[in-house]
């Protein structure tokens, strides 16, 4: 009995590389090529499209090359707001104050007035669809005491997402000289804004908005113009040209495209559609894994149950060439020997997703359940399994 419960245990490990095996040549049989054209030719100083499930870029020139992100810098006001609003801090139907100092802040405005209150609904409202730079000082004045104090909150909220070559001088986005961000950081700061507060994302999709008695259009024409489009912010000054981040989805993709130095307003619209078709055309965004979802049961020593749940703790996306799913190679690599106890999130192994030799996906796995220490008999008795299994491998 002894020796059939050691093969038993042999049986199961194999069971487990067949497995990894299985998963890994997945779709080796069914791999084809996928003939996607090279990247159309966009008229701007620097551009990038993203899938903002993946992160992936699909194409992109200078995306890292700093340039005045004018009006786009607003996205980051409204993050700003959008994070006070969802940790509490603040509400929508607050009343803000609003200083001579936003009532003259020149440029594209909302029009509100000095010694007047707005709500933050309203200001937010200002600042996504109308660009109000004056809705933008005042809503920073609100939530830090100054624009300069807001400032230094941009600044730490765009290293915490990862946009290393950005710097901000202001809310609004108007010139100045170490004021500067790039075509990629602002596709981060857009993913963020649709991934983290999606509750407020369809302000980005509304075409008008009316305050004051004063009805401004949201400035981003390709509302209009693809249905597929709700997002997000454009942008302009002489010295930053014609700018634009926009977001579309069609199906269960969405892109994020953005453009900056065009040369009008119909110029950063028609680039930013063309890399949104290139994109939809060629690409879509697939799930592979949920979060919790379980991979594979692993074997587990010296514990009250012997098999253990092993799963991923975050939903895990690729994007791919449209029709090339099923040339996917998948591998899970678990740790050779796991000892209880273990707690759930304990990191066991990974899990790797490549396609054509590219890794696209190369995340943990981890324990979905735990399993307490078994007792004497039970942690000795799989010693010496463990024993005869090291020797016979």
């Amino acid at each position: 009995m002894a020796l059939k419960s050691v093969f038993r245990s042999l049986s199961f490990i194999s069971a487990s590389l067949a497995l990894v095996l299985m998963l890994t040549v997945s779709g080796q049989a069914m791999s084809q090529s996928v003939l996607i054209p090279s990247p159309p030719q966009i008229a701007g100083s620097s551009y990038v499209l993203m899938d903002p499930k993946s992160g992936r870029i699909i194409m992109e020139q200078n995306s890292n090359e700093r340039l005045p992100p004018a009006s786009l810098t607003k996205m980051m006001t409204a993050y700003i707001v959008e994070r006070e609003l969802d940790e509490g801090r603040i509400r929508m139907s607050d009343q803000v104050p609003i200083s001579v100092k936003a009532w003259k802040t020149e440029g594209s405005r909302t029009f509100v007035k000095e010694g007047t209150r707005a709500t933050v609904e309203d200001l937010l409202k200002g600042v996504i669809i109308q660009s109000g730079n004056d809705a933008s000082v005042a809503l920073a004045e609100f939530i830090a005491g100054s624009e300069s104090a807001f400032v230094d909150i941009m600044n730490q909220q765009a290293q915490l997402l990862g946009m290393k070559d950005t710097n901000f001088e202001n809310a609004t986005g108007l010139p100045s000289p170490d004021h500067f961000s790039t075509a990629y950081d602002l596709a981060v700061l857009a993913r963020a804004i649709i991934n983290d507060y999606p509750e407020n994302y369809p302000i980005y999709a509304e075409k008008h908005f009316t305050y004051n008695n004063i009805r401004q259009p949201n400035r981003n024409s390709l509302l209009w113009r693809d249905e597929s489009v709700d997002g997000l912010k454009t942008g302009h000054t002489e010295e930053a040209g014609y700018c634009l981040v926009a977001s579309a989805k069609r199906n269960d993709t969405r892109f994020i495209a953005t453009v900056m130095g065009t040369s009008s307003t119909q110029a950063r619209s028609q680039e930013i559609q063309k890399m949104l078709n290139y994109g939809f055309r060629y690409y879509e965004s697939e799930r592979l894994f949920s979060a919790g979802q379980e991979l594979v049961e692993a074997k587990v020593w010296g514990g009250e149950s012997g098999e253990l749940s092993v799963g991923v703790l975050e939903d895990a996306y690729v994007t791919i060439p449209r029709g090339s799913r099923d040339s996917l190679e998948s591998s899970v690599d678990l740790d050779s020997v796991i000892k209880a106890p273990v707690q759930a999130g304990d990191e066991l192994g990974r899990v790797k997703v490549s396609l054509n030799g590219d890794v696209l996906v190369d995340q943990p796995v981890v324990a979905l359940t735990e399993v307490p220490e078994g007792g004497i008999f039970k942690r000795i008795w799989d010693a010496i399994k463990l024993f005869f299994v090291q020797l016979f491998q």
